[in-house]
């Protein structure tokens, strides 16, 4: 007999998680995305400015992010995702002109901080084996070139928040599946040659090819809440009724969660994140991403036909002028990259509301994916995934309701 059917609703990162790991089980599913397309933070769109396909935001994900991987091969889009063979991570800085780039072997045994032709300019062998109280606790970021050169970039790009003021559970976490496990776990994977055909495209064609139906442009008014269970979803032009056998997998925003369902707590701060983007052919050789110090830029990410660039955290520029942020991004980008200062044709994303703010106490406001309601799951990197508001927490979250959907899955 057919499975039960399953409504999602959310055709971000993990609204299409769920999906794809209930279609691949052979289960009916339904998706309700209120855009007119898939993908929200990850998507990819012609932008007339530039005249070519460019992502919302440059989202790196690491080799060790099994969900991230698991998701990819079901799809059949792993190779969709390119970088390196061994790790190297380049990094310069833009007040003293230095530049290195770290190559840590693959294993867990981390011999390569006995290399200085490895390891951060500046640094002891000793200094990294302080690192074990910070893998384990969260605590002890300290300062020095190892804090500064490496362990406080990294956290920001994962967090998306000010270490120093983040939550050292979620510090923890970050480090103990990257750093602690060896080279092999954090080699740079970046989308090729967009977000949208490396992650978003490949899963919407996986679930329709197995029957699965995305309703785009669907707005969910309200859940129709009956004692226990979710009976119904309203939307602008009909009400779908849920059978007792059915599920629903809430993976929207945190504040439309809210919304939908106003008992229950979510994190409710967040940091926005600003990405930059230039219609320039990047120089020949240029790493597959460079860390910046010593600037506004954090991170640069080449592409054949442009440039870009991603500042996390980016609350004091956000409310700048367009045209300001252009100029002063670009300046890091040509100085990186011995580029002309003239601007090139450009576009910057603003992200308001890009990720919750890894403190804390908007940590502990997150969310299980279990919900009072016996048929209703939550999903998002905003749930309690154990690891901030990443991609690989969103792929899991879905992954994580898909698994507790079809476990009540009445046949």
């Amino acid at each position: 007999m057919k499975p039960a059917k399953v409504y999602i609703v959310g055709a971000g990162l993990s609204g299409l998680s769920a999906a794809v790991a209930l279609a691949a089980k052979g289960v009916p599913v339904e998706t309700i995305e209120a855009s007119g397309g898939a993908g929200g933070r990850c998507r990819s769109y012609y932008e007339s400015a530039l005249d070519c396909v460019i992502d919302n935001g440059n989202h790196l994900v690491l080799s060790g992010n099994w969900a991230v991987r698991d998701y990819l091969r079901v799809v059949g889009s792993e190779r969709n995702f390119i970088g390196p063979a061994t790790t190297e991570i380049a990094f310069a800085d833009l007040r003293t002109g230095e530049r290195w780039t770290i190559r840590p072997n693959d294993g867990a045994i981390a011999w390569w901080i006995f290399s200085k032709m490895r390891r951060v300019p500046g640094t002891r062998a000793f200094d990294y084996l302080r690192l074990a109280n910070l893998i384990r606790s969260g605590k002890g970021i300290g300062s020095g070139a190892l804090a500064e050169r490496l362990i406080r970039p990294f956290l920001l790009a994962a967090l998306n928040t000010d270490p120093d003021l983040a939550s050292e559970k979620l510090i923890a976490a970050v480090l103990r599946e990257t750093l602690a496990k060896g080279g092999a776990a954090y080699r740079p994977r970046i989308a090729h040659p967009t977000l949208a055909a490396a992650f978003i495209d490949p899963a919407v064609a996986f679930v329709e090819s197995r029957g699965g139906v995305f309703r785009f442009g669907q707005r969910l008014r309200s859940l129709v809440l009956n004692g226990p269970e979710v009976t119904g979803l309203e939307l602008p032009q009909t009400t779908l009724a849920v059978a007792e056998s059915e599920s629903v997998i809430l993976a929207a925003p945190p504040w439309v969660a809210k919304s939908l369902l106003p008992d229950i707590t979510v994190p409710n701060e967040f940091h926005s994140i600003l990405s930059g983007h230039f219609r320039v052919a990047p120089p020949a050789g240029s790493p597959p991403m460079l860390g910046l110090l010593g600037g506004t830029v954090e991170w640069i990410f080449p592409f054949p036909d442009r440039i870009s660039v991603t500042v996390s955290n980016a609350d004091r520029l956000i409310e700048r002028e367009r045209e300001e942020l252009a100029s002063l991004l670009w300046s890091d980008v040509a100085t990186a990259c011995n580029l002309p200062a003239a601007l090139p044709p450009w576009q910057i994303v603003k992200e308001k509301r890009a990720t919750f703010a890894a403190t804390p106490a908007e940590d502990a406001k997150r969310p299980g994916a279990r919900t009072q309601w016996g048929n209703l799951f939550l999903a998002g990197d905003w749930t309690r995934t154990g690891l901030p508001a990443t991609i690989e927490g969103a792929v899991r979250s879905g992954r994580l309701a898909a698994e507790l959907a079809l476990a009540r899955n009445v046949v």
